[in-house]
């Protein structure tokens, strides 16, 4: 453990960012997820609402240092691809 007192607010510093960093992983994996399920049932409408939700979530998780600029522009790419897949089926 800690020593000394900026050791100690390190510490606590970790314990927040852990936190925040957790659950904007589980907000964007939760997005993806409900994306997924849209496109497996063709809707397309529906789709297109959920993609937006998802971008939201990526650009967010890019913010916060959670996620590296490209992986978010390919995860968004392959998002976009999947749903014009979709729709054009």
């Amino acid at each position: 453990m800690a020593n000394h007192k900026s050791a100690l607010k390190r510490a606590r510093q970790n314990i927040k960012r852990n936190l925040r960093n957790n659950s904007l992983t589980s907000a964007l994996r939760t997005a993806l997820k409900a994306f997924s399920k849209k496109i497996e049932s063709k809707d397309v409408k529906n789709g297109q609402e959920d993609l937006s939700k998802v971008h939201q979530s990526i650009d967010k998780a890019v913010s916060k240092g959670i996620l590296h600029k490209n992986a978010a522009a390919r995860k968004k790419s392959r998002a976009a691809l999947a749903l014009k897949k979709v729709g054009a089926a």
